[in-house]
């Protein structure tokens, strides 16, 4: 038993944390600098947003992760990615003018992520709240009834920002496969583009890896829970 133990939560933690490691390998595996490129990620972005008229389209270099705000129009690259001649950089930097393109078009789903996002932390910490509370509530009410609509309102609430991940999958890899991935194949060598496509679908997967981790984070609660 006590190997099945072990086996399952092995087979649990590989598979919520499997696609983050890959994601992080695969970014790091296509990083290396290569000098012959035109520009780095930085101005690949700029050169995009421009020709696509989009010059009112901010660009940021940040330490923080990668991404493009539809509220305050801008695109932030991490300082590697934008400063970086690598396939990893400029495949990143593609993709995240791939969501100012979706705006530009006002692309349904991407309006939808936006409001979705805006909640999810708000969501999840209520979810939290709510399961913190319950070991208190039903010592105040000794009411089983209460106790169990807690319980399934919080896991309810937790379970939530599970579907708000999935939920973005189509924004991600219209932005990765319809936005990027065309404009890459006119920037970067052929030799170049497996690892372009590689980096491409890691960044359409970071929600993915989130949907995963809250899964845990639901897991987690179900275990203090049981009290």
């Amino acid at each position: 038993m006590l190997v099945l133990a072990i086996l399952g939560v092995g087979g649990l933690m590989a598979l919520v944390f499997g696609p983050q490691f890959w994601i992080k390998w695969v970014m790091e595996k296509h990083d290396r600098e290569q000098p012959e490129f035109p520009g780095t990620g930085g101005e690949l972005a700029r050169h995009l947003l421009d020709r696509a008229g989009l010059a009112n389209v901010k660009l940021e270099r940040i330490d923080g992760g990668d991404h493009y705000s539809p509220e305050e129009k801008v695109v932030r690259l991490s300082a590697r990615n934008f400063d970086g001649k690598s396939v990893t950089a400029v495949a990143v930097a593609a993709h995240e003018v791939g969501h100012a393109l979706q705006h530009q078009d006002n692309y349904a789903p991407l309006m939808l992520r936006q409001r979705l996002a805006s909640t999810c932390i708000i969501i999840e910490r209520t979810g939290g709240i709510l399961l913190m509370a319950t070991p208190v509530v039903f010592a105040v009410t000794h009411s089983p009834a209460v106790l169990l609509a807690e319980l399934v309102l919080g896991l309810g609430i937790l379970a939530s920002t599970v579907v708000i991940h999935v939920f973005t999958l189509p924004t991600e890899f219209d932005a990765s496969f319809k936005r990027a991935l065309p404009i890459l194949g006119s920037y970067l060598r052929p030799e170049d583009m497996p690892g372009a496509r590689q980096v491409l679908k890691a960044a359409a997967f970071t929600y993915v890896a989130a949907a995963l981790v809250s899964i845990l984070n639901i897991a987690r609660w179900l275990r203090i829970l049981r009290f």
